[in-house]
């Protein structure tokens, strides 16, 4: 298939797109990939064709910043399925991931149908109740969302993209509840029945490893860490997400960031970084790297006081000197 055909294919808003991509390759994937803004390398994008050919959820761990996020977001872009993110967190719980009802809808209706039946002289009724939890009462949360969006058999609608981001950020418990989902990928909700997805949605977990998952999680799942990029392939990036920045710019920011990764940092700069520094010097009108300049924007960059600290004493001139010689 040719860069064209690649184009052509992911403008497509409908399930062919999938289709095409599961009697492909992981070549395709990758040039797909990169027609819609990702450039990603041979490994993620062969385990992001299996994820799709295999059915199975596609478990991403890797530092801050290097790209989770964002291939799930450009699957959805390439494939023109809807996005759903759930972000979680420390506490978070069954009612913000699944579902919930509408309690305030549900008040008004009520008190609605009583003062109908007042008026009419008519005693609520038991189909008073059924109304009540309806689906038009129904808070589709991420995780049923996705699931009742791919319950579509045979429809020209493209599964959904289901992110579930940040895993490690939420206990033990979530994370048992969400094997329960994603082993069958249905939902029950005991006032209307069952949601099931009969083509599952294309499911990312992202992680940043602040505490291990459990084997039982990822078994279920395709695995890949991702690593922050080699040199030349971050100067591509930049210079395709932030093409104000010159191609000497890029590169000398790029070899600087590679320099900075190696210093054993609290906080080691992620692609975004990398990106936003490339622009804040682009904003400046900086066309090079320099003391001065490396010194203002340091802040794009690095977000502890530890960390610049620490650069700082290591010589911002050695790093400029560093990156200059690096870019060539």
């Amino acid at each position: 298939m040719g860069t064209e055909d690649l184009d052509n294919h992911a403008s497509v808003p409908s399930a062919f797109a999938i289709e095409a991509i599961r009697k492909g390759s992981p070549r395709e994937v990758l040039q797909a990939l990169a027609s819609n803004g990702y450039l990603a390398d041979e490994g993620l994008a062969t385990v992001t064709f299996l994820s799709i050919v295999l059915h199975r959820p596609l478990l991403l761990e890797g530092e801050a910043g290097v790209g989770k996020t964002e291939l799930a977001k450009t699957l959805a872009r390439w494939t023109k399925g809807e996005l759903f993110r759930l972000q979680c967190y420390e506490g978070i719980d069954v009612a913000q991931a699944l579902y919930e009802w509408d309690y305030s809808r549900q008040l008004l209706h009520l008190r609605a149908a009583e003062a109908r039946g007042a008026t009419q002289g008519v005693p609520l009724g038991p189909e008073v109740e059924d109304e009540l939890y309806s689906e038009r009462f129904l808070i589709r949360r991420p995780l049923l969302a996705a699931i009742s969006k791919s319950n579509q058999p045979g429809s020209s609608i493209p599964p959904p993209v289901l992110l579930i981001d940040e895993l490690d950020r939420a206990d033990d418990e979530f994370e048992a509840f969400l094997l329960e989902v994603l082993s069958d990928y249905s939902v029950s909700v005991p006032e209307l029945g069952t949601f099931r997805a009969e083509i599952p949605p294309l499911i990312v977990i992202t992680s940043n490893r602040t505490r291990d998952l459990h084997d039982a999680l990822k078994r279920r799942c395709l695995y890949h860490w991702v690593e922050h990029p080699g040199f030349e392939r971050e100067v591509e990036i930049v210079r395709l997400r932030a093409p104000q920045a010159c191609e000497t710019l890029s590169r000398q920011v790029a070899a600087a960031v590679e320099r900075i990764r190696s210093m054993n940092l609290y906080k080691p700069p992620g692609v975004a970084e990398t990106i936003d520094w490339a622009e804040a010097l682009a904003a400046l009108g900086r066309t090079e790297i320099d003391e001065r300049s490396v010194e203002l924007t340091l802040g794009s960059v690095i977000k502890y006081k530890e960390d610049a600290d620490r650069l700082r004493a290591a010589g911002i001139a050695e790093l400029v000197h560093t990156a200059l010689e690096r870019a060539g």
